[in-house]
């Protein structure tokens, strides 16, 4: 007699078709109960429209989902609840001006009396349990709007947990994480497995991956690739099944060489806010990427931002042997500065809008005739030529942005600045959420620009990507500059000690 093997949770043949595009081939997916199990693929592989199918949030085309060996049908978010199954997304979208608490329990706030009074007090206390429960430091009465990215994504994890539920997808969980954060999460999942809760795991962090995970399923390109138990496998195997061809190296091979000439200089730059960052100094030269290391609150984004003219300072800014005083993103950008920033979703992309004005938007002015006149057919052109340039994977210049994967719109989002003609780009956390082909595309990007001696500042919180595209690092710490490093002093510990140096 065979025994049938339960699963927590099974897809058979499942296909998702959107306009033009067709977005999951007759996928598989098996998952057991307590087990932690490793999604992966490049942006645009279908992790995520899988992942969104199971959770309710997009309705399959073809195929079946089956939870405990019997056939479901998830019509919403609210179904998938019901049957135990949460998913902590990768983009957050909290309600800022409301508390910890309320966000934790939105949808289902504990009443009082009548139905429509609702009980702060249980709410707070209930809250307050969880976090304690799972080791968090926080008020439950705060406001959402004051958190750190780190604090909302804990939350966020926390208000999965709430649900009590069976299975928890989690989406890029550790992306806005420290160190710290990462292990006491890995420690939340390791009890949770232990519970019977199974966990899927969707993360470009191979190391992370064979860390925390008991199994993988990958996929390219919308198909199913196969299923694995980690242990058969190596991160080198992942990587090349991900991809589908041998991925030797990380990082491409460096082909030009840091100049000496200074493109700019800051001196003794302080914020007006007083617990911000204060007497930074540093130069940028020709051709060079400088890193910026630094823990969750070291103040690294908000001098960037100060530099670019999004916050007040006191220090003198030279660029190109020019002082500047830039008080606005517009002053930036006539400065020939550019500014990736760190949260695409929140500060970066307009997602109702196309590809083409999202790739457009800051150079509109020099693009329009006499500043008044748009010409459709050369900025369809330009668009088309960078979606090549960057190999943006889109089914036309004219898709809207917010359909595309965290890659490609990052991809959109770098097009968008080159197109400015910058000498000098910052990028924050520009492959966060990325996967590790479409690193190397942007790393080899960031080299091509360097070679044509343009300056770099790449902040990072991800060790060996700090290490291994930078040709110095600056390590801020509680902000105060830590120290900065040559190429041949960069270690992992060195830089550990700069970033706690201040505190």
């Amino acid at each position: 007699m065979i025994i049938e093997e339960k699963f927590a949770l099974e897809v058979k043949e499942l296909h998702k078709r959107f306009a033009g595009v067709h977005a999951l081939k007759g996928v598989q997916f098996r998952l057991k109960a307590g087990e932690v199990h490793a999604l992966v693929g490049e942006n645009g592989a279908g992790k995520s429209t899988l992942m969104k199918c199971i959770f309710g949030v997009e309705t399959p085309s073809e195929g079946e989902i089956l939870q405990d060996n019997e056939v479901i049908k998830i019509s919403s978010s609210r179904d998938a609840l019901a049957r135990g199954i949460t998913m902590i997304h990768q983009e957050l979208h909290p309600v800022p001006y409301r508390t910890v608490a309320e966000n934790i329990y939105l949808g289902r706030y504990p009443t009082k009396f009548l139905p429509f009074i609702v009980d702060h007090a249980k709410m707070n206390e209930d809250s307050r349990k969880l976090f304690e429960t799972l080791g968090i430091k926080m008020d439950p009465k705060s406001l959402v709007v004051h958190l750190s990215v780190s604090q909302i994504q804990m939350m966020e994890i926390a208000k999965a947990i709430s649900y009590k539920a069976k299975i928890i997808i989690m989406d890029e969980p550790t992306s806005s994480l420290t160190d710290t954060e990462v292990a006491h999460l890995f420690g939340m999942i390791r009890k949770l497995k232990s519970n019977g809760v199974a966990i899927v795991y969707i993360s470009h962090k191979m190391e992370e991956i064979k860390t925390i995970c008991d199994a993988v399923t990958i996929m390219r390109d919308g198909e199913y690739i196969g299923r694995w138990d980690l242990d058969e496998l190596t991160i080198d195997d992942i990587i090349s099944k991900m991809v589908g061809r041998k991925l030797d190296n990380r990082f491409p091979p460096k082909n030009y060489t840091r100049g000496d000439e200074v493109i700019m200089k800051v001196a003794n730059l302080t914020s007006t806010n007083t617990s911000s960052f204060k007497d930074i100094s540093f130069e940028l030269r020709k051709g060079e990427i400088l890193g910026i290391g630094g823990l969750v609150g070291a103040q690294r984004t908000e001098l960037m931002e100060s530099i670019f003219g999004l916050r007040t300072v006191k220090g003198d800014i030279t660029i190109n042997n020019k002082k500047r005083n830039i008080k606005s993103s517009i002053e930036a950008i006539d400065a020939h500065l550019a500014l990736l920033t760190e949260e695409r979703r929140v500060t970066g992309i307009l997602g109702c809008l196309s590809i083409e004005h999202n790739m457009l938007i800051a150079s509109y002015p020099k693009l329009a005739y006499k500043g008044l006149f748009i010409n459709d057919k050369k900025d369809f052109d330009i668009t088309n030529d960078y979606i090549k340039k960057l190999n943006i994977k889109t089914p036309n210049a004219r898709a809207i942005i917010q359909n595309l994967s965290g890659g490609n719109q990052q991809k959109v989002l770098i097009a968008r600045w080159l197109l400015t003609y910058p000498d000098i780009l910052i990028l924050d956390e520009p492959t966060r959420g990325i996967d590790v082909g479409a690193k190397y595309e942007v790393y080899s990007l960031m080299y091509e620009l360097a070679k044509e001696g343009k300056g770099i500042i790449m902040i990072s919180s991800e060790m060996p990507e700090l290490m291994g595209i930078s040709d110095r690092i600056m390590v801020m710490s509680n902000g105060r500059l830590g120290g900065i490093l040559e190429k041949d002093e960069f270690n992992q510990e060195t830089i550990m000690d700069l970033a706690t140096s201040c505190f």
